[in-house]
């Protein structure tokens, strides 16, 4: 398998996620998508117990993605892995996500 992530520094993911909205298990299933998808590219994911109620950030690098109140809610598991996979891999092929539905 190619890899085109600089093997010198992969990427780092970090989920913030509000404690009092419990939102602890959706942060760590995004977390577990996003290894299993980029599984060679990625060096890590992190979750972060954030302090400010409603918080939910993705970052990679340090780089925002998704932020809940700016982008209106939270990330499909689709429009999660493209927009990593934009950041660390833009050439990298993600399957039958990156296919329009065909209604079949």
């Amino acid at each position: 398998m190619s890899d085109t992530t600089d093997p010198i520094h992969k990427p780092h993911v970090t989920i913030t996620y509000c404690i009092g909205c419990n939102w602890l298990l959706r942060a760590a299933w995004m977390g577990q998508e996003l290894l299993s998808t980029f599984q060679e590219q990625l060096a890590g994911v992190t979750l972060v117990p954030g302090e400010i109620g409603g918080t939910f950030e993705i970052t990679v690098d340090d780089a925002v993605i998704w932020e809940r109140k700016r982008d209106g809610g939270f990330p499909d598991v689709k429009e999660l892995k493209t927009r990593v996979r934009d950041r660390i891999n833009p050439d990298q092929s993600l399957g039958h996500l990156d296919r329009e539905h065909s209604g079949e």
